[in-house]
């Protein structure tokens, strides 16, 4: 699994991990993302139980189990959180950072020692020893339940599977013709993101935050203008789309 310093202040590192070749065939490849501050660390959706192994490996090149003390789940995907009773072993320490709505769901991927801190609909702050980050709502992109985690310091906001594309493994890690990007998100976010209303909402609170970076979950890193452009296609972007292909399969029914 590659391992990529994405941007380094004087207080913090912000790492990616993903684009894993010997990952198996039909999984769905994911960016895993870990801030590092000091002696704290946080690591955000760890990602799938098959990737478990690689992944420790991986995390551990930069920081000590102990000092791995937060885990952040944006929603309850399994591609995101399935891990979770693996690391519950690694960290047993560990507080996971999560929606409250999803604890019940969540839980069912094993968890007997890291703490769950439920996050509450209006979002919050995790303190990492005065590292400070904010988790962004996010709700109904595309889980019922979601958050983003905003770094003001190092100005990046990782966004789920808000920005996700479907790439090969080999890649290149940043956005550099945003036009020639669009095919690889389009399908994406018409069909997994489900409310025009709520796809608003989250540019409206976006647009008043500084960022550098944009991380999501599958795919490429938005850098500069290209984050600029990204909201605005996003924002013009007809979401939800596989509802008026079922009112149109009745119509042709009928």
């Amino acid at each position: 699994m590659k391992a990529t310093e994405i941007v380094k202040t004087k207080n913090s590192q912000w790492l990616m991990f993903g684009r894993d070749v010997d990952k198996p065939e039909k999984i769905i490849d994911t960016n895993q993302y870990m801030l590092v501050c000091g002696e704290r660390a946080l690591l955000m959706d760890p990602g799938g139980i098959e990737l478990f192994a690689p992944m420790l490996a991986s995390v551990l090149r930069y920081a000590s189990v102990e000092h791995i003390t937060d885990i952040f789940a944006s929603h309850q995907d399994p591609d995101i959180i399935s891990s979770l009773g693996l690391w519950d072993q690694a960290l047993p320490e560990a507080v996971l950072h999560s929606p409250w709505l999803w604890e019940g769901f969540i839980r069912h991927f094993g968890m007997k020692n890291i703490r769950y801190a439920p996050i509450a609909d209006e979002g919050g702050k995790i303190d990492l020893a005065g590292y400070t980050v904010e988790m962004i709502p996010a709700h109904y992109l595309h889980s019922s339940g979601n958050f983003h985690i905003y770094d003001p310091q190092a100005k990046v906001l990782m966004s789920g599977d808000i920005g996700a594309a479907l790439e090969d493994v080999d890649a290149p890690l940043f956005v550099d013709d945003f036009e020639a990007h669009i095919p690889k998100m389009k399908g994406f976010h018409q069909r997994w993101m489900p409310s025009n209303e709520a796809k608003l909402d989250w540019i409206n609170r976006v647009r008043k935050l500084d960022i550098e970076y944009m991380a999501p979950q599958h795919g490429r890193i938005f850098t500069g203008d290209n984050i600029k452009k990204f909201l605005d296609w996003f924002e013009q972007l007809p979401v939800g789309t596989a509802i008026g292909r079922t009112a149109q399969a009745r119509q042709e029914k009928k």
